[in-house]
């Protein structure tokens, strides 16, 4: 019932504004939505773009002693994939880094615009 509502404001306010009024929790449901609708195809493609920011970022944030705080990064691409806006869960430095790098990179062109999705890191000791 949640997201039918946003979903609704999304339409009566524009998408420029609907996003701009998203929560965490908010871009992260849209995000598991949007990747749940993905072919197989279209979900591999995307965990490729994922796999290759999350190795950039992990390698451009990387510290001597990182704070392994699991994280969350939600993204919404444009149609080219570009990201223009990002949520965090986390707030260990490498969280805010690696919100940071992912602000400024691409991924692979999403089947529509906007288009949510999110990259989860937890570590195990």
């Amino acid at each position: 019932m949640k997201l039918l509502a946003l979903v609704t404001l999304a339409l009566l306010a524009g998408p420029a504004s609907a996003a701009a009024g998203l929560e965490y929790a908010e871009a992260k449901s849209l995000a598991d939505a949007d990747e749940a609708s993905l072919s197989p195809h279209q979900r591999a493609g995307l965990r490729d773009s994922q796999a290759a920011l999350l190795a950039s970022g992990t390698a451009a944030c990387a510290t001597p002693a990182p704070d392994l705080s699991a994280l969350a990064v939600v993204m919404e691409l444009d149609a080219q994939g570009k990201v223009v806006r990002t949520w965090l869960q986390g707030n260990s430095p490498l969280a805010i880094c690696l919100r940071k790098h992912a602000a400024a990179r691409w991924l692979s062109a999403p089947p529509r615009a906007p288009f949510y999705t999110s990259i989860e890191v937890s570590f195990s000791k």
